[in-house]
């Protein structure tokens, strides 16, 4: 093999390797992932979704203990007294981030899921937002 193409292999390895440091160890600032959920309905697309639904008082606690219990899922800022939460799920494989943003205001029951890097998650945000809904009587 030529010296150009093996510098040209180790480049493009080196590459890959420092962005996949940077998608693993990428800082998650709370003030752009913990944000209020505006929406007042359901929406799926394609970096993530939004569910709206009406819940009791508890229901706060028991989405938290669901999403708390997923793999690979940290509390990125929040609490179940400030009623609003936002978590960090990775995937397996990657370690690529999803935020998962739940709040709760006078039995409303809001969750935002989202990617950060991507243009679609293949539906993976709306399915883990149907998990943590399960956790409600």
């Amino acid at each position: 093999m030529k010296k150009g193409v093996r510098m040209a292999i180790w480049g493009i390895l080196l590459l890959v390797v420092v962005g996949l440091a940077y998608i693993r160890l990428a800082p998650s600032d709370p003030a752009r992932w913990h944000t209020a959920i505006e929406a007042d309905n359901d929406k799926r697309f394609a970096a993530g979704a939004i569910r709206v639904t009406q819940a009791g008082p508890d229901a706060l606690t028991l989405v938290d203990k669901a999403a708390q219990a997923l793999p690979r899922t940290s509390r990125l800022a929040g609490s179940v007294e400030d009623g609003h939460i936002t978590y960090i799920t990775r995937s397996k494989l990657m370690g690529f981030p999803d935020y998962t943003t739940v709040q709760q205001t006078n039995g409303t029951l809001k969750l935002h899921a989202r990617l950060r890097f991507g243009r679609s998650d293949l539906g993976v945000n709306d399915a883990r937002l149907g998990q943590l809904l399960a956790a409600l009587p």
